[in-house]
């Protein structure tokens, strides 16, 4: 009986295993996979130099346990190392530095044709709540370029110092060499600095004279949409639906007035449209940013004009490393290279609703849900908090389980370092309906930034670490290291909707918000 008792056991055990290494990953990722993947899984697979790695990841879903370990987001600091250093060189960096702009302006003034950034695109900026514990802040994407090289045969990359991958050149290279991946130089595993970014930590902001303000309300208490400005695109241009006078909630009562005459305004009342113009201009002067949330990072700021006075503001902010969840004390879904965004939907320069991007989706916010910083005489701006590693954006500080039971995986926020992107950033005007390699330009206020990364096809970052990489390993279908992202080119700028998929929700208060997450 005690034999029997044992056995019972052990097959039970078994059991439980084989059930979850079965039908887990098609809980995590429902679509089935197609020819060509199940092909390339196998081959991957197949890298492996362990027979029995190869036959117990087939079979029970269990790959490279051989390499399982510890991995912490930082490395210990080697003792003789000078603790300090670092330290100093980014305080003579700082008491150095001229105030920056608010955009990365160019050298040159002869490209009178560009467009400019729209002053309510930088009025309702968003701003971000980084992790107070973040081990990877954000970084500069011609950075980047200097610690990556495209993923060829040292024989077929026949650039040197002389001539470097660079943000001018990447598309062009892509092509001509057929590259589709940025690989780091150095292992990512020894945490090498310019994955952390430390330099480009925001300052910290002055809470003093701030107010957060939090909406809870219940959905049926906001008035009805007064057009179709959630779907809509140059093919598919707004309608109205109800009274154009009705605005979104969350602005001080002096804008909306200074809005509703900007874009509702009679024929001939140019006079009142000019007061009211000049009374918005004096609260935009006494609003000035100043140099708190600063980062030398500067953020991607891209702009598509979808017809029928509709906007679309996307800010892209880039990460140099991707530092997955832990389930059970095991790290899953690194990556080298992180790109995440959130998009503000204007409507004749009234803003409408917030995305915030969430792992492989994200969620839609209407203006009046979403938190808002600022007092009664300056312009609500929305908030953002990014998680910590993930860099995932979420409309709430706290915890953000999504995926498995029990909050198992989630994703952490809290209000850390204020980030204002508005700070510094890189603008550009896109055109989503323009041949392939073009519809981009830089704003008027920096008109040398350069084009070229945009059109890149490829990833930002290493490609899926092979099974016999000793860093690898996948267990239920997660993997350690994934491939990194490809850039904002592919994130659907030229969308109907506010999300990113087809399939859309917008959120009216964050009470509703905090039932689902990006995947429900």
């Amino acid at each position: 009986m005690y034999h029997l008792r044992r056995i019972t056991i052990v097959a039970v055990v078994l059991g439980v295993i084989i059930f979850l290494a079965t039908f887990l990953p098609r809980i995590l990722n429902p679509v089935p996979p197609s020819k060509e993947k199940r092909e390339a899984d196998q081959r991957w697979i197949n890298t492996s130099p362990h027979w029995l790695d190869r036959q117990a990841c087939r079979w029970v879903g269990l790959c490279g346990l051989l390499h399982l370990k510890s991995d912490p987001p930082a490395k210990p600091k080697p003792k003789n190392k000078d603790e300090g250093g670092e330290l100093r060189l980014e305080l003579r960096h700082t008491l150095g530095e001229e105030p920056a702009a608010a955009v990365r302006r160019g050298s040159s003034s002869s490209k009178g044709k560009l467009r400019e950034i729209p002053d309510y695109v930088l009025n309702y900026a968003p701003l971000v709540h980084l992790y107070s514990q973040e081990f990877f802040w954000p970084s500069d994407i011609a950075d980047h370029m200097k610690h990556v090289v495209p993923d060829l045969d040292e024989d077929a990359w026949p650039l040197n110092e002389s001539q470097p991958l660079t943000l001018s050149n990447l598309n062009e290279l892509s092509r001509e060499l057929g590259f589709v991946h940025l690989n780091s130089k150095d292992d990512v595993e020894s945490r090498p600095r310019w994955l952390h970014s430390k330099r480009n930590k925001p300052v910290t902001s002055d809470d003093d004279d701030e107010v957060e303000h939090e909406d809870n309300s219940e959905p049926d208490k906001w008035f009805a949409e007064g057009t179709t400005w959630f779907d809509v695109d140059r093919d598919h241009p707004l309608h109205r639906i109800s009274d154009p006078r009705k605005l979104p909630g969350g602005m001080p009562r002096t804008q909306r007035l200074a809005r509703r005459s900007r874009a509702f305004r009679p024929q001939g009342q140019e006079q009142q449209r000019l007061m009211f113009q000049s009374a918005q201009d004096e609260i935009n002067a006494k609003n000035k940013p100043d140099e708190s949330g600063y980062s030398r990072a500067p953020v991607t700021l891209i702009l598509v004009d979808k017809g029928s006075d509709i906007v679309d503001a996307f800010w892209f902010f880039f990460y140099a490393y991707n530092l997955g969840q832990t389930v059970l004390g095991t790290r899953y879904g690194n990556h080298v290279g992180d790109w995440e965004h959130c998009m503000i939907r204007f409507e004749s320069g009234i803003p409408r609703a917030v995305f915030f991007s969430e792992h492989e989706g994200g969620q839609a916010y209407a203006w009046h849900a979403v938190e808002k910083r600022g007092n009664e005489t300056q312009i609500q701006r929305p908030v953002i908090y990014s998680a910590v590693g993930s860099h995932a954006m979420y409309a709430t500080p706290g915890n953000h389980p999504y995926v498995l039971p029990f909050k198992m995986l989630k994703d952490v926020t809290d209000r850390g370092p204020l980030w204002d992107p508005s700070k510094n950033l890189r603008g550009y005007w896109y055109d989503y309906t323009a041949k392939d390699d073009e519809g981009l330009e830089p704003v008027k206020e920096n008109p040398d930034e350069p084009t070229s990364w945009f059109h890149y096809k490829g990833t930002w970052g290493d490609k899926l670490y092979g099974l016999d990489d000793v860093r690898q390993w996948r267990l239920f279908g997660q993997y350690h290291y994934v491939t990194g992202p490809q850039g904002p080119k592919f994130k659907n700028l030229g969308r109907e909707k506010v999300c990113q998929t087809f399939r859309c929700r917008i959120i009216h208060s964050i009470a509703e918000g905090k039932k689902g997450s990006w995947h429900s």
